[in-house]
């Protein structure tokens, strides 16, 4: 029960405290400093929001981590990969505030990926068996292993664009991988996990309902999550542990389906029409539920349900006991079809039939939940309110 409260408990609970405490302070410095996100033709904001959201975040981050250090003996995440997660937040940040050059974005999450394999000696070493690989040579592992959480970074950045939904996700993700690893004993990056969970829910909270003090996430806070994310893949993968995962790739894919294949889809259609794959627009999945008439929140529920429920066809393969080829194509399968296929089921009845996209939309409407009741109970909570 001790271990439970040092490792689950403690970690959450501190990280939600401490977000908590320094979220508004933080809310009233980007107002005072003018460091906000300002409305333009592609963003969903339609007044200047504060966006230094992922600083806070990362300060409960660390205050967790330091204060479970003090409870648990065996406690230990490298300091190499605590300065990975500094640079990104710092890129993150500096992008909000000075718009940084793509190319030199690019440069500083891939150094922090080389942090990461060459000082921390994580990445993705071995596919346990799949497709009857087992080791992989250096120079394969170093290639898969930074384009992969290149990937996996930028994936988490792009999909920050509603309220709450890089949050949302955020908490999923962690909670999914805490639970794996608490499983496979490797009880630092559990905690780690945990600690993410709870630094996210004041966050989100705010994000999603409050008003007086909403923030976004930013670059700063999406980049150091997408950075976690990608550690915890690559720990999950190298450990080859199958208590909780069976195939670990497919595992890890799963968790991460919606943001990977969105993107992937995303940056191909941008490239088929000859145009850069960073070039910004409004084709992500977030974006086509938005236009049906989505308030924020839903779209963010609706993604990271579609995300859970790809989570749930890999689960029934491990149940089922199919082999780790068999879970890894389901898990496509899953992903490309609540992805892409969604969005361009969509996109054809919105082109070829209008009168049932317009049916959609009415429904929608009919049906959204307004902020009232519970929803405006939890607002004036969050902002200090009074009945």
């Amino acid at each position: 029960m001790a271990d439970v409260v040092y490792s689950v408990v403690l970690p959450i609970l501190i990280a939600a405290i401490v977000v908590s405490a320094v979220h508004p302070k933080l809310v009233k410095i980007a107002k005072l400093k003018n460091i906000v996100d300002n409305p333009n033709a592609r963003k969903l904001n339609k007044m200047p929001i504060p966006v230094l959201g992922g600083v806070g975040v990362f300060i409960g981050l660390m205050f967790s981590l330091s204060v479970a250090g003090y409870y648990i003996p065996e406690m230990s995440i490298q300091f190499e990969l605590i300065i990975a997660m500094l640079i990104m937040l710092y890129t993150g940040v500096g992008d909000d505030i000075l718009n940084l050059s793509p190319r030199l974005r690019f440069g500083l999450q891939i150094f922090t990926v080389c942090l990461m394999m060459f000082l921390g000696g994580i990445y993705i070493d071995d596919f346990h068996g799949l497709w009857g690989i087992y080791k992989l040579p250096t120079v394969v592992a170093i290639v898969l292993t930074l384009v992969s959480c290149v990937g996996i970074i930028n994936s988490i950045n792009l999909i920050d664009g509603v309220d709450g939904l890089c949050s949302g996700y955020g908490m999923f993700a962690s909670i999914l991988f805490a639970t794996c690893f608490q499983r496979m004993g490797d009880v630092s990056y559990a905690v780690l996990a945990y600690s993410v969970f709870g630094a996210l829910i004041p966050f989100m909270l705010h994000n999603m309902f409050g008003r007086r003090y909403k923030m976004f996430m930013g670059d700063g806070g999406s980049l150091v999550l997408g950075f976690i994310c990608s550690l915890f893949v690559m720990r999950v993968i190298q450990s080859g542990y199958d208590v909780v995962t069976g195939s670990t790739i497919s595992f890890t894919l799963a968790v991460l389906a919606v943001p990977v294949f969105d993107t992937l889809r995303v940056m191909t259609a941008r490239m088929l029409q000859r145009r850069s794959p960073f070039s910004p627009d409004k084709t992500h999945l977030h974006h086509m539920f938005i236009a049906l008439g989505f308030s924020h929140v839903i779209t963010a529920l609706n993604v990271i349900a579609l995300n859970g429920l790809v989570v749930v066809a890999w689960h029934m393969c491990n149940v089922f006991d199919c082999t780790p080829e068999v879970q890894l194509y389901v898990t496509i399968a899953s992903g490309l079809l609540a992805t892409t296929g969604l969005y361009y089921g969509v996109e054809w009845i919105r082109s070829h039939r209008p009168a049932t996209y317009a049916s959609m939309q009415v429904f929608v409407a009919k049906y959204l939940i307004h902020r009232t009741g519970i929803l405006l109970k939890i607002q004036q909570l969050l902002d200090g309110e009074k009945n």
